[in-house]
């Protein structure tokens, strides 16, 4: 049995479920209007909610930007092969660049991938996210041995699971 059916959800759960798992709205107080749309209060709609992130139910909370709304026309997947033993340094480096919103470690796939160091950098346009890329890459300086960039060429609809019943 998964660790995520340990835990009964009763209907006021399954409602706030229901009702943010599209998103929260834009709103200076959001839990508002969760809780009226669910019809408790809105203490209740967020101790339930923590409770259900204690649990597991519930990963994360988080923001997703749509950056092509806000002008960055050009998204694009920065991949580099930086030495194993210091990419936990290079990443929270790389990370702290405003125009990246990614970064992570992946496992190479050699010969054909040697890359380890994924982080997505956003630009209004081409020229901007290539000049971005190579900010990074004087960042890395010697321990970049390769990169290439990614481009976004379609935007894909990112959700979770749903709840339907």
């Amino acid at each position: 049995m998964s660790k995520y059916l340990d835990m009964p959800l009763d209907r006021t759960d399954r409602r706030i479920i229901k009702a943010t798992q599209g998103g929260l709205g834009l709103s200076l107080r959001p839990y508002d209007a969760v809780a009226m749309e669910v019809g408790v209060d809105t203490g209740e709609v967020i101790r339930r909610m923590k409770r259900m992130r204690d649990a597991g139910v519930i990963r994360r909370l988080g923001v997703v930007p749509n950056h092509y709304s806000l002008g960055y026309l050009a998204n694009g997947m920065t991949v580099w092969d930086v030495p194993d033993d210091k990419i936990t340094e290079l990443g929270s480096r790389i990370g702290a660049f405003d125009f990246v919103s990614h970064c992570y470690h992946r496992p190479r796939h050699l010969p054909d991938w040697p890359f380890n160091l994924f982080c997505m950098v956003h630009g209004h346009d081409r020229s901007e996210a290539e000049h971005h890329a190579g900010e990074i890459a004087a960042l890395l300086g010697e321990d970049n041995r390769g990169h290439k960039i990614l481009f976004s060429t379609r935007i894909l609809k990112k959700t979770g699971l749903r709840l339907v019943a």
